[in-house]
């Protein structure tokens, strides 16, 4: 009763190994994807366009397990949590999502992963993978077979990369375990582990000037190749200033770091009651530590010290560039329960979730042992603090759907969901909670704030409807769905400390969402096909807007801001093309996006408010185009050639003149050998090669937006190769 598409295991096997679980929908109608890097893996280098929303607005479930919020810091990134090696299929819903699913973040996108079930036979898998950039990836996964009523499987992922740009290098240690037991009957019970390790180095973000300019940066580098440096040549100190005090040590990989330790816990069961009637249970827990690190230039530095010292803080003088530190961590725990009923003609769920949040987040900067940014930290020398606060979310959930057959032709489904969502902070928020600067003059800071929000909606309403032609092949399809998302950014929206007074700043009001969908779709011999209309419209839109981190030039800070209405309205098609006349030997697909998203409001500011009303928002293309061609000359050669148009984007508010990104085309490829190979005891014999960006297109991709001047950006990776061995025992 909705536009859902999905990714295929066999496209998920086809794709670059290791790719991130966002970098999997680039494919899917009405999605647009940009990542840095050919496997995504950069955690503040993902940006994703559905319609009107945007990452922050999409739900995401991993074998029922909602993931929270997308954010790098604090959230739960689903890339963390997969392996696509182990993924049965990926479902995405751009538009309406469902009144069952667990979810905070959607304001109508859904996107769901579920895990292949333990094979029954005992065996092992392995996969190689090389490429460039020094890439180095292993994949094992042993499967335990049947034993009585247990079937399990273990993987573990190793990682290693250099980075495409600059200095530094990409380090992935990943677990997944998986059991499941039959209880007898209808009745099961599955077990889910996943721990993610993760080290990875930043690079920079890039101003539309440094891309263009002739101009190397501090390595040599220009265009696309700029990023930081591992070296430290000896530049000129400030004056009076140490040894390291001069800005340009800023520009170096070794104090731009991030760092993850995340695991997963989940328990599902599943029990028949009686005939047509079943519950299923879903609890989950999942503990998250990590930092990451920015550099902060000497000058910075010693003006925060001179602030913080005044007043009486523990702080210590800087001793040159200084390491900067943000701490992130907490854990986050969930049960989700349904009853199904099938009652005659009505198919009816009913279920509740509920869950707890907890997030804590320092940031300050320490002193390195002697000022120099490739010396480890002195963890006893803090120059000043910024923010170490405590935050929690509190989310009850409650959901009623009926799907009811009116006859054998027509189905419709109704469904309505409660959303009561809770929010404090506490701890210190900014610099201000710290020390002040009023006429000139040191004060004491404020101290620690509480400050909390509260958002209750429990008549939140969906409706579907299905229509099947006489020629039973044909669908007619229709959706309408309201949502409310709790606000996102909330941390950096009330990690907000004023000069003038202790206040604490107003709770913004929730996302609310209202999508419509109209389509249909027609599953023929040779065709697949689906082509659907839409509008949504919104309120309260938050929107995350990007500025230079003070104390450097080049690393930026998000800061969320409510932004007003916005409304989309589009057509998506879809369609898989596979003619009798090639006996099955090559095949088609083409997915065809046209989307307007605009402003209806300006931004309020003082003095006048920015103009956006009827503008463009920001990353948003009217056209996205993906298509591939596949060929199968023989059952142990796959060859497929795909190719993805994005069409021009704005990367400002108010659609600055100048600040349009063009559009651009990247072709990939595949080349598959093997399925069913066997050399002794070695079975399933293959090797894969897969090519990004086929034709080395050079371009801007991911784009930070501003509200007026320009944005900031990262450039599409270069041409990459990857080479996967794979067998199975």
């Amino acid at each position: 009763m909705t536009a859902t598409v999905a990714v295929t295991r066999d496209a998920l096997l086809s794709a670059p190994s290791g790719i991130s679980g966002l970098k999997m929908l680039e494919s899917l109608p009405g999605f647009n994807v940009q990542t840095d890097g050919a496997l995504g893996l950069y955690e503040f280098g993902n940006s994703v366009q559905v319609r009107a929303f945007n990452l922050d607005q999409i739900g995401f479930i991993v074998d029922g397990i909602p993931t929270g919020r997308s954010d790098a810091f604090g959230g739960s990134p689903v890339f963390r949590y997969i392996d696509n090696e182990n993924l049965a299929v990926v479902e995405a819903s751009a538009g309406a999502g469902g009144v069952s699913v667990p979810s905070y973040s959607s304001l109508g996108p859904i996107v769901s992963y579920r895990s292949i079930t333990p094979p029954t036979v005992a065996g092992v898998f392995a996969a190689q993978s090389f490429g460039d950039y020094d890439l180095r990836r292993t994949f094992v996964r042993l499967s335990s077979g049947r034993i009585g009523p247990l079937t399990a499987y273990v993987s573990r992922t190793k990682l290693n990369s250099d980075l495409w740009r600059g200095a530094g290098s990409v380090n992935r240690e990943h677990w997944e375990a998986a059991a499941h037991v039959d209880l007898g009957g209808e009745n099961w019970a599955r077990l889910k582990f996943v721990a993610n390790d993760f080290f990875d180095y930043d690079s920079p973000t890039l101003s539309r000037a440094d891309y263009l300019s002739a101009t190397p940066d501090l390595g040599g580098k220009t265009g696309r190749d700029r990023g930081y440096i591992a070296n430290v040549p000896d530049y000129t100190p400030v004056t009076g200033g140490p040894r390291y005090s001069n800005g340009n040590y800023t520009y170096n990989a070794n104090l731009a770091i991030n760092v993850r330790h995340d695991r997963l816990y989940g328990l599902t069961t599943h029990f028949a009651l009686a005939d047509g009637v079943h519950a299923e249970t879903t609890a989950y827990w999942e503990d998250k530590d990590g930092y990451g690190v920015s550099p902060d230039s000497y000058a910075n530095s010693l003006t925060r010290y001179r602030q913080q010292v005044a007043p009486g803080q523990a702080v210590v003088a800087p001793r040159g560039t200084q390491f900067g530190y943000s701490g992130v961590g907490g854990d986050r725990y969930g049960i989700v329960h349904t009853l199904h009923a099938d009652l005659g003609a009505h198919a009816v769920d009913l279920g509740i979730w509920v869950e707890t949040d907890k997030y804590r987040r320092t940031q300050l900067r320490y002193n390195t042992t002697d000022g120099s940014p490739a010396s480890p930290a002195n963890y006893g020398e803090v120059v000043y603090r910024r923010r170490d606060y405590r935050s929690q979310r509190d989310t009850t959930q409650l959901f009623l759907r009926d799907r009811i057959a009116l006859s054998p032709r027509l189905s419709l489904d109704l469904g309505i969901k409660g959303l009561d969502l809770g929010y404090q902070q506490r701890g210190y928020r900014d610099f201000n909670d710290y020390a002040r600067v009023v006429g000139g003059v040191v004060k004491p800071g404020w101290g620690p704030q509480v400050n909390g929000a509260h958002y209750r909606d429990l008549f939140l309403p969906t409706g579907g409807l299905l229509y099947r032609l006489p020629d039973e092949r044909t669908q007619i399809f229709a959706s309408y769905a309201e949502n409310m998302a709790l606000p996102k950014g909330m941390d950096d929206i009330y990690s907000v400390a004023l000069n003038s007074s202790a206040a604490v700043v107003a709770a913004p009001a929730p996302e609310r969402a209202k999508n419509v969908e109209l389509g249909i779709r027609t599953n023929q011999r040779e065709l697949f096909a689906s082509l659907s209309g839409y509008y949504t419209r919104f309120d309260n839109r938050i929107q995350a807007i990007a500025s230079i981190l003070p104390g450097t030039t080049n690393v930026t800070e998000t800061f969320f801001r409510n932004v007003g209405r916005v409304k989309a309205y589009g057509v998506e098609f879809l369609g898989n093309y596979r003619p009798a006349w090639t006996g099955g030997l090559a095949y088609a697909n083409l997915n065809v996006t046209w989307n307007n998203a605009t402003f209806l409001d300006d931004i309020p500011a003082s003095p006048t408010p920015f103009a956006t009303a009827g503008k463009t928002i920001p990353d948003s293309a009217r056209w996205i185009v993906s298509g591939g061609l596949t060929v199968e000359p023989a059952s142990w050669l796959v060859a497929n050639i795909s190719a993805k148009y994005t069409s021009a984007r704005q990367s400002t508010f108010v659609n600055t003149p100048g600040s349009e990104v063009s559009g651009f085309t990247v072709v990939s490829a595949y080349v598959d050998l093997g399925d069913g190979i066997a050399i002794g005891p070695v079975k399933n014999v293959r090797a894969r090669l897969n090519v990004d960006n086929l034709f080395d297109k050079d371009a801007l991709s991911f784009i930070s937006p501003a509200v007026t001047g320009d944005g900031f950006f990262r450039p599409l990776n270069p041409r990459t190769i990857q080479v996967t061995f794979s067998v199975g025992l």
